[in-house]
């Protein structure tokens, strides 16, 4: 293990830091950027094709959409625009605004390299962190990039950080997606075709155009090669963002975290899944849901499913409130929740029936991702289930080892 930083929320590297690479002294200035990295080749958009298919490269938000597919799904001609999705609204994820505020430049290398390629005229950058839109603002005054780079203020909630809420606040209207799923590559911002990722997404672009496909590929799975970084929280000694490679055992990345034994585990956050234990399992896309990369371990000291209520509690106050599934589906398992954890056996069974009603009928993937939170707690979580309905509760309290806005980190 390599320790980059050491901080309140401290940077590690298991193996040898791509991303993370030259951020042990903190934010990396251009020239010291340029430095540990060298110089952005500009490269055309067939190189780019070619390199993201070669090592496989899927975005690193929460779809894991091969990047490859989505740069052929463009047009030959007229992309309007690059967008850098840094709304990052969930709660657990750290990594993507480390990146813009500590690395910019490797972000901006990125999105702006890849907009030259596709000719598309301008880079948006989408921000809801002040600290992170700070440090990307101050970065561009270093640079004289051949392509206009403009950063947008967006609101902090959690589908606002939707691709096509992005898009739609880009435009001037809300921070909502609109109830028709429409690929930005079709269209995006002003409705024309756009290539619209998240923040790592753009770094992982930066480093694969200056490394080449065969050195890129010489660390991770053969099948999804490369590093990804990783946000580990929850009942952990070292809470942090972890640079590793991809298929690693979720047990090692724990251990490094100083995580308890036992106890279960939350991967891709709250729209994710838990797991009953970490063993035998690999981090990689698409096998395990990743999401945006976040491994949360509950531990053994809190009531497990009055941690998932409260969640449930904030998930639902997060709906756009456009569609029956998120506004009334939500409330009520929220109830269910709240009826089961006082030991009555109907919130049990509400709570199947409204699992089994709201995924796919939503607007959005808000419903779908709660629901399936929700879903996998359940399953994971029976023996607790057991207690409070047998003996009207586990005899833990709620530690708030999952975090909902307002409260600590």
């Amino acid at each position: 293990m390599t320790i980059l930083q050491e901080n309140p929320l401290q940077l590690r590297a298991i193996g040898q830091p791509r991303l993370l690479a030259g951020l042990k002294e903190g934010r990396a200035e251009l020239h010291r950027h340029l430095w540990t990295h060298g110089p952005m080749p500009q490269l055309s958009r067939e190189t780019y094709a070619e390199l993201a298919t070669a090592v496989g490269l899927r975005g690193r938000g929460g779809a894991a959409f091969p990047v490859a597919l989505k740069l052929a799904d463009l047009p030959s001609s007229g992309i309007e625009a690059v967008v850098v999705n840094g709304s990052e609204s969930e709660p657990l994820s750290r990594k993507d605004r480390l990146l813009l505020t500590l690395a910019p430049h490797l972000v901006l290398d990125g999105a702006t390299g890849l907009a030259q390629a596709l000719g598309a005229p301008q880079v948006l950058v989408a921000v809801h962190d002040a600290a992170a839109a700070s440090s990307i603002r101050a970065a561009l005054l270093e640079r004289q990039d051949a392509v206009k780079v403009q950063v947008a203020d967006t609101p902090g909630r959690f589908v606002a950080g939707e691709a096509r809420a992005v898009l739609s606040v880009l435009d001037g209207g809300s921070a909502v997606p609109p109830g028709r799923r429409v690929l930005p590559t079709r269209k995006g911002y002003h409705r024309r075709p756009t290539f619209l990722s998240n923040v790592e997404t753009f770094a992982q672009l930066a480093v694969l155009a200056r490394l080449g496909s065969r050195e890129f590929s010489s660390t991770g799975l053969s099948s999804e090669p490369g590093t990804h970084l990783l946000t580990v929280a929850g009942a952990v000694d070292r809470p942090g963002v972890i640079e590793t490679p991809t298929g690693i055992p979720l047990e090692t990345v724990l251990q490094f975290a100083g995580a308890p034994q036992t106890g279960a585990i939350l991967i891709g956050g709250y729209h994710g899944r838990w797991l009953p234990q970490a063993t035998g399992v690999q981090l990689s896309r698409p096998d395990a849901p990743l999401g945006a990369g976040i491994v949360l371990a509950l531990g053994t000291d809190t009531c497990p499913l009055g941690e998932v209520h409260r969640v449930a509690e904030w998930l639902a106050s997060q709906s756009a409130g456009q569609c029956g599934p998120c506004v009334f589906g939500l409330a009520a398992l929220v109830d269910d929740f709240g009826r089961l954890l006082n030991g009555d056996p109907a919130g049990w069974h509400d709570a199947q029936r409204h699992l089994g009603l709201v995924p796919g009928r939503g607007a959005c993937a808000h419903p779908d991702g709660s629901a399936r939170f929700l879903a996998s707690a359940l399953e994971v979580f029976g023996e607790d289930v057991r207690s409070h309905l047998g003996a009207g509760g586990c005899g833990r309290a709620v530690r708030g080892v999952l975090p909902v806005p307002g409260g600590a980190w």
